[in-house]
């Protein structure tokens, strides 16, 4: 039986460290299925723990003060990585960014490779802002620092 990884490797932890597409996995709360939201937000805090910041309003804060349950994965480094973790809430509302965002910790229980055997990523997935650059830059910024602090 292969060993459970707890955390990240540096390689995953260096790529948390910038803005990164990732998908994030719930129990619904009204279903009791699984939920899954991509999110950007988000940076390895340290080895052992990913920080995340959502929308009040988004139905992943109404899931996770059900469930705190998680499964975030990550298209990257060369695989696909799917970590999985407890959520807890940090702070309701981020000081300094223009809108109420909820910021999240998840403690890390294990890392897994989940790409198929045989095959690596070799390019990870790129996305585009499609409002204003220069304002999504200063609410990225925002949003970073912000989590940063709290």
């Amino acid at each position: 039986m292969a060993e459970t990884i707890t955390a990240l490797s540096e390689q995953l932890f260096e790529l948390l460290q910038q803005e990164t597409f990732a998908l994030l996995s719930t129990i619904d709360h009204e279903t009791g299925g699984p939920g899954m939201n991509s999110i950007s937000w988000l940076f390895a805090k340290d080895e052992g723990t990913v920080r995340f910041a959502v929308d009040q309003r988004s139905r992943i804060v109404a899931n996770l003060r059900q469930n705190p349950l998680v499964n975030l994965t990550v298209i990257g480094a060369g695989s696909v990585h799917a970590i999985y973790g407890n959520a807890r809430l940090v702070t309701e509302a981020l000081d300094e960014v223009p809108f109420k965002l909820a910021c999240f910790d998840i403690a890390i229980t294990a890392v897994r490779d989940a790409m198929f055997y045989g095959a690596r990523i070799s390019v990870a997935p790129e996305y585009e802002k499609t409002y204003d650059k220069r304002a999504a830059e200063k609410l990225d910024t925002q949003v970073f620092n912000a989590m940063k602090k709290a």
